[in-house]
């Protein structure tokens, strides 16, 4: 069987934060602010997620760095006034895959009611799909969300399996389990990590929100239609700091290669977990498991010695044939 590669072979690894905040809504620092803190450290991709706030800023793209067309909505249940605290929310992100195309529809198109309602949500992320947007749900674990909140979403492209801003904010950050459980009742999505960042906090502070979850997108160039038809076919995976090297399937095993961590896991859609876990002091970089065949999806999370993740959006049974 010759390999059949799950992360392409070809393309180059640009990092990206997916989900950010300016001084155009509740951020303290200006788009350039971030466009040259983020640069700073690696970075090539920023959507500007700004709430309620659909705005694209090609002023700042150049041949290093490229700013995607973005915002992100929340729609509350009723709740107490004054009692935020305990209310549950949904939190959505749209990134525009064509910025040029109906901006004006777009505007007039962008805020939702407040229905806490997963019908009329479903209704919303569906013409907003087709207006061009992908739609990623944002931190269930922070919104106070349950399996009857997010079981029934539809058309979305994403989640986010870890949001650095909620992690600072009360460990509220991995949301693994919620991933799971929405690709076990049907949902076909990938997973993002972002920062979510405010940047209320100095770099450096321990209570910095920026720099602590990001997405490797594998694109053919740095440019809007490339890094959107990679995250379209679910060209990335989402990294708290591994790296995953290679993925690729070859006479029906599973390989992995990636930066030195101590763990990796292969998850399924039962309970059967593949893994590798390194003897102590030493690390892994590579790893080969045996697929039965009868995975429904699998996905690969790699843990590294300082509890860090690294993670593949879940490839199902027939992209592992």
């Amino acid at each position: 069987m010759s390999k059949k590669f799950l992360l392409p072979e070809q393309g180059q690894f640009y990092k990206a934060n997916l989900h950010c905040h300016s001084t155009l809504s509740d951020g303290r620092l200006t788009l350039e602010q971030l466009k040259q803190a983020y640069r700073g450290q690696g970075y090539a991709i920023v959507a500007y997620t700004d709430h309620n706030r659909y705005a694209w800023h090609p002023e700042l793209c150049d041949e290093g760095f490229l700013a995607l067309a973005a915002y992100e909505i929340d729609i509350n249940a009723p709740m107490e006034p004054g009692d935020y605290n305990h209310c549950r929310t949904y939190h959505l992100n749209f990134y525009d895959t064509d910025p040029q195309a109906q901006p004006a529809e777009k505007q007039a198109n962008i805020l939702a009611e407040q229905r806490y309602d997963c019908e009329y949500i479903n209704a919303f992320i569906e013409r907003m799909n087709r207006l061009g947007f992908l739609c990623c749900y944002n931190h269930p674990y922070w919104s106070l969300q349950t399996l009857d909140d997010y079981k029934n979403l539809r058309g979305l492209f994403a989640m986010e399996i870890y949001n650095h801003g909620c992690e600072i904010d009360g460990l509220y950050g991995y949301n693994p389990q919620v991933y799971d459980e929405m690709l076990r009742t049907g949902q076909r999505l990938g997973c993002l990590m972002t920062d979510d960042n405010h940047n209320f906090f100095p770099f450096g502070d321990p209570l910095c929100d920026s720099f602590g979850g990001f997405t490797m997108v594998k694109a053919a160039a740095l440019t809007y239609p490339a890094v959107i038809a990679a995250l379209k076919h679910g060209d990335y995976y989402a990294s708290m700091g591994p790296e995953l090297h290679g993925l690729w399937l070859e006479d029906g095993k599973l390989h992995v290669r990636c930066s030195p961590v101590e763990k990796i896991f292969v998850v399924t859609d039962g309970r059967d977990c593949y893994k590798h876990i390194a003897r102590a002091g030493e690390s892994l970089t590579e790893a080969s498991f045996e697929l039965t065949g009868k995975e429904a999806y699998i996905r690969v999370d790699c843990r590294d010695e300082k509890g860090l993740h690294a993670c593949s959006r879940a490839y199902y049974a027939e992209e592992l044939r």
